[in-house]
């Protein structure tokens, strides 16, 4: 599996990393916790993730209310030193660990927050964290100051911004030149064939500052596996069923014509369409890696197809340009 540099760290990453977001939950929302992967499933996820040459892994604290990082502990502290010593964890903090709980980056929940991550996981050192998303209630200044303590006092690698605008990340990169601190070395955002928004905005911003860039939901919810026919009902479990707000543009004939498309050309090579669009995500230049998220040991065969495609610029073109 190939490995890539995130922006300035010195911390290298697989070109594709196990998303955990839905051990024992489903991402952070408090309505799933306890739900989402079981344990025992999450356990062979890891397994084969890590056999599939996966040895990054991306968690957040409140995935699944600390079950998706104490999971990832257990299962780190069955294997031998090697692969201790071989796996890449990046987790993050923002969102609250249960209904009604405090969220925010502010210095003293970081503080508490990261004591907690390292607790869960058994590590000693958190080789990547993450903001998980923008603080409107907390200065830049307060966070980043936050997160420079932390790497220099080496309980941290290096530090990376989710869901952050352009203009948010912008200024954060500007404020840590300004002042000295350890900056935001790369960025999480989604982006995929039908959310590529941060092309003409996010993209710009890394490739000034040398930034890194992690892609999430490369599926677009499972709309890019062919999951969801035209006319039919979505699948019970299936995040139409569960969190379908930031999905429901989708539903619309110019995205189904756009599927069949997709559909029609991964046969021709003889893959999945899930396979395709993750190689498509892969052979774009600005992107660093893709955070894949299985729900079954299985659904990672369309990441074993992806690394067996290789794309033209003109292939990569006609594939996004299918899509409105």
């Amino acid at each position: 599996m190939e490995r890539r540099q995130l922006g300035g760290s010195g911390i290298e990453v697989t070109r594709l990393i196990l998303g955990c977001g839905n051990f024992g939950g489903v991402g952070s929302s408090p309505a799933f916790f306890g739900q989402g992967i079981p344990k025992d499933e999450a356990f062979r996820i890891m397994d084969a993730a890590w056999d599939l040459g996966l040895t990054t892994f991306d968690t957040a604290d409140a995935y699944g209310g600390g079950r998706s990082e104490t999971w990832i502990g257990e299962w780190l502290s069955g294997k031998d030193a090697g692969v201790r010593e071989s796996l890449v964890v990046e987790t993050k903090t923002f969102n609250p660990m249960e209904e009604g709980a405090d969220h925010g980056l502010s210095r003293t929940r970081i503080q508490r927050q990261v004591e907690s991550s390292l607790q869960r996981l058994g590590l000693e050192r958190l080789p990547l964290y993450l903001a998980h998303a923008f603080d409107p209630d907390v200065q830049q200044e307060e966070t980043l100051h936050a997160f420079d303590e932390l790497v220099r006092a080496g309980k941290v690698g290096a530090v990376g911004a989710s869901n952050f605008t352009a203009e948010q990340l912008a200024e954060a990169v500007e404020i840590s030149e300004l002042e000295g601190l350890a900056r935001y070395e790369w960025v999480q955002n989604s982006f995929s064939l039908l959310d590529d928004g941060d092309a003409e905005s996010v993209f710009p911003v890394c490739h000034e500052h040398g930034l890194g860039y992690e892609a999430f939901g490369p599926l677009a919810g499972g709309w890019l596996s062919g999951k969801y026919g035209r006319g039919e009902e979505y699948p019970e479990g299936s995040r139409m069923t569960q969190r379908p707000d930031s999905y429901l543009r989708y539903a619309c004939d110019e995205v189904f014509d756009a599927l069949e498309g997709l559909e029609l050309r991964a046969r021709e090579r003889g893959v999945s369409m899930a396979g395709l669009a993750l190689a498509w995500l892969s052979s774009v230049p600005e992107i660093t890696a893709v955070v894949v998220g299985p729900t079954r040991a299985e659904h990672l065969e369309p990441v074993r197809e992806a690394l067996g495609v290789e794309l033209t610029q003109s292939e990569r073109d006609d594939l996004r340009g299918l899509f409105p």
